[in-house]
């Protein structure tokens, strides 16, 4: 399609862009929902032509600026559904806009599914995997990890089709923050649909720590929520049942159970098609710090982490969420390389915890942790650099693929321009 003027396929914005919690507010000077990959590139020309910004909102699950732009503001829903599985490979290929649950059936009635996923699952894929989202567990990567190839349209308007014959550029690509271009298709990794059983409980915080190892190694999935308070679980909607949830940890794990586990709905206890298990339902009342340390590094920083939000309530009520993930090879992943203890922890709306999230930062700087891109965090160049053996040599790429910055932002540019 040929366009003479951005105004062919985008429109002055008119309203700000707001994501899902209400903490970030952008206010762009054009907007557009193309519905194919050549609407894409025209857009993306003609932002070039008038050396205008681009950035991409997905569903608005980030929690960090990582959408705002005062230039030309994509919206990718159009582009969805999953368009082809191959049992053979197990590989799915789906458009950008797909959500995380479009993946479910269609992948299911061809005998797969996704290896592993988080529990929201209204993300669009293409910004799960630039952030690296991610389940649980150790043998299982982040979204990211499992990316295969990708269509990207550059700077220049190009297509460029990356996949395993060009590592260097698809373990760039896998973790992005939309920096080097408007991803319009993924093919994924995936396996072989399989069902779960779920166990969930309310353990003390010393056998937690007592049965780690055995905990990791052993289960698919393990997490947890550690409860400072009483009220703690309500905010994340879980139920002790009637029992005491201050300094209690509402653990869950999941493993696969084969066909002669029949399906159940016990709270609690549930055993159903793996994509059924997963979600949880959350509230939007929460803005969240993530970070990752070393795997090997998990139960000590855990314990220096509940000294300090049982020094510091009310302000730290929300519940510290722990979970795993494996190594893979994405650039910015926060898993280069190595297998990483995920450590959450919120802000309450409305509050001024901002002194809380730095105490946080601080400590777990200690621990070698890196960010979640999606997740508040107080990243800066030089711990980049320190953080990320391959953050260098992405930057690079990024200026030979987009020389004027065009997919960089305020919040990315200091890290990255």
């Amino acid at each position: 399609m040929a366009a003479t003027d951005l105004t062919e396929l985008a429109s002055p914005a008119g309203a700000p862009w707001t994501n899902w919690v209400g903490n970030q507010t952008s206010t762009p000077g054009y907007a557009a929902a193309p519905r194919s990959e050549e609407e894409v590139v025209a857009l993306v020309r003609q932002a070039a032509e008038r050396g205008i910004g681009v950035r991409v909102a997905g569903a608005g699950h980030s929690f960090t600026p990582v959408v705002q732009t005062d230039g030309l503001h994509l919206d990718l829903s159009a582009m969805r559904g999953v368009v082809a599985t191959d049992p053979g490979r197990r590989r799915a290929t789906a458009l950008a806009g797909t959500r995380i649950h479009d993946f479910y059936e269609p992948l299911w009635e061809a005998g797969l599914a996704l290896r592993n996923q988080g529990d929201i699952d209204t993300q669009h894929v293409a910004g799960a995997v630039a952030t690296s989202t991610h389940g649980s567990g150790t043998r299982f990567t982040s979204l990211s990890g499992a990316v295969r190839r990708m269509r990207i349209v550059t700077a220049s308007g190009e297509v460029l089709d990356v996949g395993e014959d060009r590592p260097d550029l698809l373990h760039a690509a896998q973790t992005s923050v939309g920096m080097l271009g408007v991803v319009t298709q993924l093919e994924l990794a995936v396996t072989e649909a399989y069902r779960l059983q779920q166990q969930v409980g309310l353990w003390s915080w010393d056998d937690v720590m007592e049965q780690w190892d055995d905990l990791v190694a052993t289960h698919r999935h393990f997490g947890m929520f550690w409860l400072p308070s009483e009220e703690s679980g309500a905010l994340y909607n879980l139920d002790g049942h009637g029992e005491p949830m201050a300094d209690r940890c509402y653990v869950k794990i999941y493993d696969e159970v084969g066909p002669d586990v029949p399906d159940s709905d016990v709270e609690g206890r549930r055993v159903d098609r793996c994509y059924r298990i997963f979600p949880m339902v959350y509230d939007a009342n929460f803005h969240e710090l993530e970070y990752f340390v070393p795997l090997e590094r998990g139960p000590e920083a855990l314990q220096a982490m509940r000294r300090l939000m049982l020094a510091r309530l009310p302000e730290s009520v929300y519940p510290l969420e722990v979970r795993t993930v494996g190594a893979d090879e994405a650039w910015l992943s926060p898993q280069h390389r190595q297998a990483t203890t995920v450590i959450s922890v919120s802000g309450a709306p409305g509050t001024d915890y901002w002194d809380y999230l730095r105490s946080v930062d601080a400590l777990l700087a200690d621990f070698g942790a890196r960010p979640h891109w999606g997740k508040l965090h107080f990243l800066t160049r030089d711990r980049l650099h320190a953080l990320y053996p391959r953050a260098d040599d992405f930057t690079a790429l990024r200026r030979e693929l987009d020389p004027a910055g065009m997919f960089l932002n305020d919040h990315l540019r200091p890290l990255f321009g």
